[in-house]
């Protein structure tokens, strides 16, 4: 397959949005199409995919061990997206079960305990370390106060492609860690922009994204022996029913590419 085949298209659909929006696909092989893919967003819950990485990164070299255990204390319950917060203080976790959670049902309470446990510093070396360009950490999830301050995590459509390229292949984690995060991905239960108009024949391993006037989708797209990643991100818009559309179509037109060859 060539994206040049559906990059028409998708630009079809990308001049016609109602708001900033960047992308970036790239196949297996190399072949890749963009449109401001180097623009920053905020990131909003794709930060979390170079957490996962980070996490499994320190489980590698004993800094944290995967089947150790957590317990949520009540001044680490956050809201917003997740379950955690709605769970009784008594729940017993696991470092694994954080990180899973993270992702599948991107629970801001995980996540904000895997800041905590991974460390800001850390986390941030592990992006540069990934030659990402343009993402960075620099608050909590629900930490309105930063925001006011000024201080935002952000990220782009070309960081988030590498980020899901690391999971898949390379070498920057062991074929174990990688196995494990994408199995992780795979579970995920948010799937209602790029995976939505998809076939239940095709494999898509993603994590969203969302705060108010922002809606992001990633993923890691196989189809028998072809693999696509992709990131659509999207910030200043007016109508999330829009948004949401957009990136499903653009997951629509992506499998439909992958099905013709």
């Amino acid at each position: 397959m060539t994206l040049q085949t559906i990059e028409n298209d998708i630009l079809a659909l990308v001049e016609a949005f109602d708001g900033k929006i960047a992308y970036k696909l790239e196949t297996d092989l190399g072949d890749t199409i963009g449109y401001h893919e180097e623009d920053l967003f905020q990131s909003a819950s794709l930060i979390k995919i170079p957490m996962i990485i980070e996490g499994y990164r320190q489980s590698e070299r004993k800094k944290i061990y995967l089947n150790q255990p957590v317990t949520i204390p009540s001044k680490a319950v956050t809201g917003g997206s997740g379950v955690l917060h709605a769970l009784s203080n008594k729940v017993f976790l696991t470092v694994e079960d954080l990180l899973t959670l993270m992702i599948t049902v991107s629970d801001n309470t995980a996540t904000n305990m895997m800041m905590s446990l991974l460390g800001f510093e850390e986390i941030n070396r592990c992006m540069k370390d990934l030659g990402l360009k343009n993402t960075i950490l620099e608050r909590e999830m629900q930490d309105f106060k930063a925001l006011k301050e000024g201080r935002d995590n952000t990220i782009t459509a070309e960081d988030a492609i590498t980020c899901l390229k690391s999971i898949h292949t390379g070498d920057f984690l062991t074929k174990e860690s990688q196995e494990r995060i994408l199995r992780v991905f795979d579970n995920q239960q948010l799937r209602d922009k790029l995976p939505s108009l998809m076939g239940k024949e095709v494999k898509v391993a993603n994590k969203t994204g969302g705060i108010r006037g922002v809606s992001h989708d990633c993923a890691i797209i196989r189809l028998k022996s072809r693999t696509v990643y992709a990131a659509v991100l999207t910030e200043n818009i007016k109508s999330e029913e829009e948004s949401r559309q957009v990136i499903s179509k653009i997951g629509k037109l992506i499998y439909d590419d992958m099905l013709a060859v």
